[in-house]
């Protein structure tokens, strides 16, 4: 799939060796940004780096921008089950303030989406907090529509949120869009 946006920085797949950074990148996203996503610092803080290196190792997650310090990621994860497996989850995007506006975000959902259609996924779905148009605005540029709004999603102290929950199709590897 191609950058609607045009030339991006360069982002690849996480190893675990990256674990520390992505994991201190994921940790900051959440304490930044607490009614921007439905996971609390706490509870990922506590996971030791061994457990962090095998989701790396075990999904597929991007970052980047490559030959840099780590600046944004994003993960993908296939559906599990037979009736299932034709699903897959964008999840965990995030991307430091002082690099949105450089098309690092759009680099990473283009990898994700690209990594989705050679896994031969024939849709994409995600959850956003409903108030972030500068993301939902991203997610449409990439081909996501909007298909419900789930009231109080999550809860931070005595604030709620709604997400946004997204679709895209994708045209896997070989076969015509649906």
């Amino acid at each position: 799939m191609s950058d609607p946006a045009g030339a991006a920085p360069r982002v690849r797949r996480l190893l675990p060796t990256d674990a520390a950074a992505y994991h201190a990148l994921r940790l900051e996203g959440f304490a930044r940004h607490p009614l921007q996503f439905r996971v609390a610092p706490e509870d990922e803080a506590d996971r030791s780096p061994e457990d962090v290196a095998r989701r790396l190792e075990a999904e597929y997650v991007v970052g980047g921008p490559v030959g840099g310090p780590l600046l944004g990621i994003g993960g993908l994860s296939r559906f599990a089950g037979a009736k299932l497996e034709h699903k897959g989850l964008l999840w965990g995007m995030y991307v430091r303030e002082d690099a949105r506006g450089t098309g690092l975000a759009g680099a990473i959902v283009g990898a994700l989406l690209e990594r989705a259609a050679e896994m031969g996924l024939e849709v994409v779905l995600l959850t956003v907090a409903a108030d972030n148009l500068r993301a939902r605005r991203l997610y449409e540029q990439w081909g996501f529509a909007v298909y419900g709004v789930e009231p109080r999603a999550a809860r931070v102290g005595d604030a709620y949120f709604d997400e946004a929950l997204m679709v895209c199709p994708i045209r896997p590897a070989g076969r015509g869009r649906f």
